[in-house]
């Protein structure tokens, strides 16, 4: 008898048993559309663990979307992105852009400074007041006092690693990233020695951030250096 009543309860056990490991629901988002992205880049864009791949949530739209068509179209190489991008259209990646430049998260804490305080007083001599002598502008003439960014294009330079600035700032000045003309950031990274470059990325990676983290709206007077970038189609502004 108790067979019996086992045989007659095994399909609803089974059937439990197969809803409880069921793939979860399918909820075509774009944040489901994007976990390729935060992969690398860490949970919802925080950045990855390992410093190279930087944080993207709240980052400006417009930045992001350029990013985007300079990894597709070549004008930044990383294999990875770019055969991740090369089929994404133009309209897509903006898709991208906005959400992540959407994602108001909180920043981890800065690594504690390992530099020798003389590398750490160039760095911030360079960031904030820029070498005249040498046409180096200063870090904070386009990326805003508190260096969290201008909208809809300037990124924040606070958040990322040492490792990752000294790589970018690299492939700057080895013509590794380009942008769309005029390219200013690569005029200035070939201004910068390597020392430079060392001490500007040490002491950056260690700034504390600001309570808003958000990248401010507008300069308070044009920057003195003109800069090319991808600009947003109309009507699609920053979130």
């Amino acid at each position: 008898m108790k067979f019996l009543k086992w045989l007659a309860l095994a399909p609803v056990w089974a059937l439990a048993t197969a809803a409880a490991h069921a793939a979860p629901k399918f909820e075509d988002s774009m944040a489901q559309r994007t976990l390729a992205c935060t992969g690398c880049h860490g949970k919802e864009g925080r950045a990855g663990p390992d410093g190279y791949y930087p944080r993207i949530a709240g980052k400006p739209a417009g930045y992001l979307y350029n990013q985007l068509l300079n990894f597709r179209d070549g004008r930044r190489h990383y294999g990875l992105m770019a055969r991740l991008l090369d089929p994404l259209s133009d309209a897509y990646l903006l898709e991208i852009a906005q959400h992540f430049a959407a994602l108001d998260l909180p920043y981890a804490s800065p690594p504690p400074a390992t530099s020798v305080p003389a590398l750490l007083q160039r760095g911030q001599a360079l960031a904030r007041q820029g070498d005249a002598g040498r046409d180096i502008p200063a870090c904070v003439q386009c990326h805003g006092d508190a260096l969290t960014g201008v909208a809809p294009n300037t990124p924040g330079l606070l958040g990322l690693s040492r490792d990752y600035l000294n790589s970018q700032l690299g492939a700057w000045r080895t013509g590794q990233r380009r942008a769309h003309a005029p390219d200013c950031m690569a005029r200035i990274a070939r201004q910068l020695s390597p020392e430079d470059v060392a001490a500007v990325a040490a002491w950056l990676a260690t700034q504390p951030l600001p309570r808003d983290t958000r990248a401010i709206a507008s300069l308070p007077q044009p920057p003195a250096i003109s800069c090319g970038s991808a600009m947003l189609p109309a009507g699609r502004q920053q979130p």
